[in-house]
């Protein structure tokens, strides 16, 4: 291969012999943390810079701007490094110092923000912005980029049909920016396979509340990391999404200690909540093939974190 980017993608869909074995039909987890950045976020990172390029809106040496909950930022990273780019990261504070770390050893910029609501000049999305107006950068701006959610469609939406031959019970998954339930679900539903698609929503997000009203419901404090919101982003597309499950932090951080010590998969947060949602649908013996979930990112993130770190020795 020629470089990094093209190793991103094509990452082995898992099933779950031991959390699973009880279900009548199987629940397969796609292994995104096997991306050379670690996440799911490397295939947006590379789609976004890759349109820029083409629309002739982006030049070699310019600066990315991106706010992010960390792992977009690690894959812009891998790009700006392959491509030559330089980078700024905008994070809220609530992210674990280990992302934090890692970008500014990736060769990053960070600034850090207080965690504030999206209506706040203080929200980490409001100043990117500003910064790249200030600076001159180029705001990659993935919760509202097409490219986000046409890179699931075309990728990782191809990759779960091709690995399934096509028959799919239903698909779960946490929105961020939305554009990975967005963009698989838009292609298993223009597929016409009957897939249902599922929100995995921490409790505290106000998500779940909008896929089911219309309505998004109170905001609340949670722990799990880059899923969840006080507002649907553009690129979560609800007309696309049939139900939301809710799930506590305490259910998805036992179901990541669960992850590692029973299958192996060493993987962050919201990987717990999407399994945990998906178990639950699995669980109905209403679906009519695989339950189909992904895990976002690995647990190397995460260690400094309380969950993590109050993990008790040997349990």
């Amino acid at each position: 291969m020629n470089d990094v980017l093209a190793t991103i993608g094509h990452t082995p869909l898992v099933r779950l012999t031991h959390i699973g074995r009880t279900f009548s039909v199987p629940v397969l987890v796609k292994c995104e943390h096997l991306n050379p950045g670690g996440s799911i976020k490397d295939r947006i990172a590379l789609a976004i810079v890759d349109d820029a390029e083409r629309r002739g809106v982006l030049e070699r040496g310019a600066t990315l701007v991106e706010a992010t909950a960390g792992n977009t930022g690690v894959g812009l990273a891998l790009v700006a490094a392959a491509r030559g780019y330089r980078l700024v990261c905008v994070m809220p504070e609530k992210m674990s110092v280990d992302k934090r770390v890692a970008l500014q050893m990736l060769g990053a910029r960070v600034v850090v923000t207080p965690n504030a609501s999206l209506d706040s000049p203080d929200n980490f999305r409001n100043v990117a912005r500003r910064l790249a107006e200030d600076e001159g950068g180029f705001l990659t701006e993935q919760f509202d980029n097409p490219a986000n959610v046409e890179v699931h469609a075309n990728t990782t939406a191809q990759e779960i049909l091709d690995a399934t031959g096509g028959h799919i019970g239903a698909f779960v998954a946490g929105a961020g920016t939305g554009g990975t339930i967005s963009g698989v679900g838009r292609r298993l539903k223009a597929e016409g396979i009957g897939a249902k698609i599922v929100l995995a929503d921490p409790v505290g997000s106000g998500l779940a509340d909008w896929v089911e009203t219309g309505v998004v419901g109170p905001d609340g404090a949670y722990a799990v990391e880059g899923i969840g919101g006080s507002a649907p982003p553009t690129n979560l597309h609800r007309e696309v999404i049939d139900a939301a499950e809710r799930v506590s932090d305490e259910e998805s951080f036992a179901m990541v200690r669960r992850l590692v010590r029973e299958e192996g998969l060493l993987v962050g947060g919201s990987a717990g909540t999407n399994v945990v949602a998906a178990l639950r649908v699995a669980a109905r013996g209403d679906i009519d093939g695989p339950v189909v979930t992904v895990l976002p990112d690995g647990w190397d993130r995460y260690v400094a974190q309380p969950w993590m770190k109050d993990w008790p020795e040997g349990a």
